[in-house]
This record gives structure tokens, C-alpha cells and sequence, in this order.
């Protein structure tokens, strides 16, 4: 992790808002013995879950107990005003997505039903919130965050697009991620908010791209190469986001 996260059930005490005293979880201890190796007096990036960063300074240190003074003294990195909608991918897949897609500051991930997206997978234990959390978390730590995005499970998919999705676009640029002859190049550095749609292995099914399109969503592509669906992810928002 490049920042240790705490809650404000960590805080042991606190000299304010901004001068706490914290104990650190079994998962934190066991990240600073094998990964970090740390040492007392050693200094930490830490932030508070949905509040501020800073560092922390380790005060003590066993091999079940560790306990940082903490000075949070700047805020969490703009997020980038985007929304994912995602095709709901394999499981094994769907963490690493969850965790990059947190790691790029993604304000909303949609986790989407499709005619391609096998039943079995709306019933995996990481649909889970704790399970859901663990990864978001994990982005988050990577990139030096501390704000969680929103996380929404829509499993029916026309409903969502008709009811929902024309209200996300509002004061957003609408993009839809799919393979057809007329599909616009794939923009880059948007300056403003952009909700981008991501089918399944395979893609989306016509009816499903033509309702994303009547939603007012543009179709875009992004090269004549077939793509996994994490690497889709992964180009289009480096493309989109700003740099």
C-alpha cells in the first residue's frame, strides 16, 4: 500500500482534528512487518477514510500491536468526475477492475447486467459489500486516496438505461465502448465529466448498444484490436480522463 487508510474507530485519541493517536488493524500490522519491514520511529503515508492525508509516525510497534502518531495535513486528490458503467465481468476479473478503476479516482461504478453476462456471476461472494469495500480500498491505498467512489448494482439492465441513466447524464459527455462502423474515434483529455459504458466479453448485444445510444450516449471505438474487458477499462479511461 502506498497510503495506510484508517477509520475513526482506529483513533485511540486525538489532540484534534488534524493530531490523532492511531492503532492500526491486523491487516495494516501485517502489511508493515512483511512488506515495509518497519522500524519504530518510522514514518508512514496515512489518511483517514473519506477525510484527509498526512503522515504518520510509528510510536509502537510489536508483533501484534502498532500505533502511529498521525498528522493529516492536506485533502484527498480531486476525483475525476467520472462514471463507469460496467458490464458485470468474471469475478476474478471484477477485483482487479474494482481496484483500478478506484486506483484512476472513478466517482460512480455502475456494475451492469447484460444479455452476455452469465446469472451465475450477480450470486459471487465478491458481489459482497465487505468483499466490494476490500477492493475499493486496496485502489485506493495504490493511488494515495482516501474518498471511496459510489458503487451501484443494476441488475436490470433496461430499466436502469431508460429510468436512471439519462438523469447521470445530465452535464456529462455520454460514451458507449463498442465495435460498429460508425463509432467515433475514442476522445482524449476530457475536460468535462464523462459517464463511459463497457460491455462484456463479446460486447454488447444491438438492442443493448441502441438503448445506451437513445439514452444519449455516442458510440466510440478504440482500434480495430479485440480487447479483454480489463484492458478495455484500462485504455479508455487513460485515453478520457485528463492527464
Amino acid at each position: 500500500m502506498n497510503c495506510l487508510l484508517f477509520t475513526q474507530e482506529q483513533i485511540v485519541s486525538a489532540d484534534n482534528e488534524f493530531l490523532l493517536r492511531v492503532r492500526l488493524d491486523q491487516r495494516q500490522l501485517q502489511h508493515l512487518h512483511e512488506v515495509h519491514r518497519a522500524q519504530l520511529g518510522d514514518t508512514l503515508r496515512v489518511g483517514l477514510l473519506g477525510g484527509r492525508l498526512g503522515e504518520g509516525s510509528i510510536v509502537e510497534l510489536s508483533h501484534d500491536h502498532a500505533e502511529l502518531n498521525v498528522r493529516l495535513t492536506h485533502d484527498a486528490p480531486v476525483k475525476t468526475g467520472a462514471t463507469l458503467l460496467l458490464a458485470l465481468p468474471r469475478p476474478k476479473m471484477l477485483k482487479r477492475i474494482v481496484q483500478m478503476v478506484c486506483t484512476l479516482g472513478v466517482d460512480h461504478l455502475v456494475l451492469l447486467n447484460s444479455y452476455r453476462v452469465e446469472k451465475s456471476y450477480w450470486q459471487s461472494p465478491f458481489l459482497t459489500a465487505d468483499a466490494l469495500h476490500e477492493q475499493l480500498l486496496l485502489g485506493l491505498e495504490q493511488a494515495g486516496d482516501s474518498v471511496l467512489p459510489k458503487v451501484t448494482l443494476a441488475q436490470r439492465f433496461k430499466p436502469f438505461v431508460e429510468d436512471d441513466l439519462p438523469a447521470m447524464l445530465q452535464g456529462k459527455q455520454g460514451f458507449v465502448a463498442h465495435p460498429m462502423a460508425q463509432a467515433l474515434p475514442c476522445p482524449c483529455n476530457l475536460t468535462t465529466p464523462l459517464v463511459l459504458a463497457i460491455g462484456p466479453e463479446g460486447g454488447f448485444i444491438p438492442y443493448e448498444a441502441e438503448k445506451l445510444q437513445a439514452a444519449g450516449m455516442q458510440v466510440i471505438s478504440l482500434g480495430p484490436r479485440i480487447l479483454r474487458v480489463e484492458t478495455a477499462v484500462a485504455v479508455a479511461l487513460g485515453r478520457m480522463l485528463p492527464t
